[in-house]
């Protein structure tokens, strides 16, 4: 039996325990924090995504269509998919027209039809091309979360909250071995270990690190998603406006509300993890940092384009750090980051920028056979 340990507590270090443990590794599931799934996992636009939102990436759109109906199938009583999806195309500083879009569409074989009377009537015509009804959904992270605790204990994973990971390094016998640092105090040395699947997205390079391994090149976004209530006429609506420094408002269903972000406002600034710089721990940057809200840039903005969202009420900001491959700047795509045997045999870094990736980072772990 492979002893696997998975570091990180989000939705991919779950559902990738889980996985391994029904294959027949015995797995410890470490998470820094006392919950699972409370950071990026939590802090995104729970957004089932379907294909629309990667014109200029067809391979990621692809894998999207292909992820979408099983993501579906498997969490349904996690889904809200009781609204309408619109995706609106932008005539100013868009990087896809109208007709683009829905060629795109039929491509990808992704639902795509005119929208109504009824939505296209609150646009400002001078600055939206096209109005597309579309099939989108999202997810409710905390049932999400409930239901994957539930199945992490029929699998019989050992669940270890409160727990750091921080080094990984090789032993005698061809093994790992990992120190692991209780928030209650104390250390342990977890010792013969077959395989570490470092799954801790903003955190993946501050165990390359303290392991002695190279950095994985990466760029960190400190990023603001505000929860709004909109306008009664468009609840039951999700909207992106697209291609470009855009926006979007979706249900956000564990709380209740709509998540609003925009392409321009959501992101404040940047930095990367690459060799010649000192390296910023980003949950010690997040705790440290002020935040000042981009609200009121993000709302007079998408007014200029649905002039009833004036009217919408916002109620707070969540915040956190967004990591994505450098390469994923140039074309929108979101490729995973798979490096197995990553400086060490037995150590691999996993990384996806969104929920629906978990089943690419699932085949390939399978297709390359690291744990049979």
């Amino acid at each position: 039996m492979k002893t696997v340990l998975i570091v990180g507590g989000g939705f991919f270090g779950m559902y990738l325990a889980e996985h391994l443990s029904k294959k027949g590794c015995k797995v410890v599931l470490a998470e820094k924090d006392r919950d699972f799934m409370r950071r990026a996992s939590l802090v995104n636009q729970a957004r089932v995504h379907n294909g629309y939102h990667y014109p200029r990436s067809v391979l990621t759109a692809l894998r999207s269509r292909i992820s979408f109906p099983r993501f579906v199938e498997e969490f349904g009583e996690c889904v809200d998919s009781q609204f309408d999806k619109y995706y609106m195309v932008g005539k100013v500083l868009g990087k896809v027209t109208g007709k683009q879009f829905e060629k795109f569409c039929h491509r990808i074989g992704a639902p795509c039809e005119p929208a109504p009377s009824k939505i296209t009537k609150w646009v400002n015509p001078s600055l939206i091309e096209s109005v597309y009804q579309t099939v989108e959904y999202a997810f409710d992270s905390v049932k999400l979360k409930e239901l994957m605790v539930q199945r992490l204990s029929v699998a019989n994973v050992d669940c270890r909250l409160g727990t750091e990971v921080i080094s990984v390094r090789p032993d005698e016998h061809r093994r790992l071995n990992a120190i692991l640092s209780y928030a209650d105090g104390g250390e342990e040395h977890v010792d013969g270990l077959d395989h570490v699947f470092n799954c801790t997205y903003s955190m993946i390079n501050a165990i390359n690190i303290r392991s002695g391994i190279d950095m994985t090149p990466l760029k960190h976004e400190m990023t603001e998603i505000a929860l709004v209530q909109i306008p009664e006429e468009l609840n039951g609506c999700g909207v992106t406006v697209m291609c470009g420094p855009f926006f979007s408002f979706m249900p956000f269903p564990s709380r209740s509300c709509h998540s609003f972000s925009h392409v321009r406002y959501t992101p404040h600034y940047e930095w990367h993890d690459c060799e010649g710089k000192p390296y910023i721990d980003a949950h010690r940057h997040y705790d440290q940092v002020e935040k000042q809200s981009a609200w009121g840039s993000m709302w007079r903005d998408a007014a200029r384009y649905i002039p009833i969202l004036e009217e919408t009420r916002y109620l707070e900001s969540i915040w956190e750090v967004k990591t994505v491959l450098p390469r994923s700047e140039s074309d929108d795509s979101r490729p995973i980051l798979f490096r197995p045997n990553h400086g060490l045999q037995g150590y691999h870094c996993i990384m996806g920028g969104k929920i629906d990736n978990v089943y690419d980072a699932v085949s390939e772990i399978d297709r390359v056979g690291l744990v049979d």
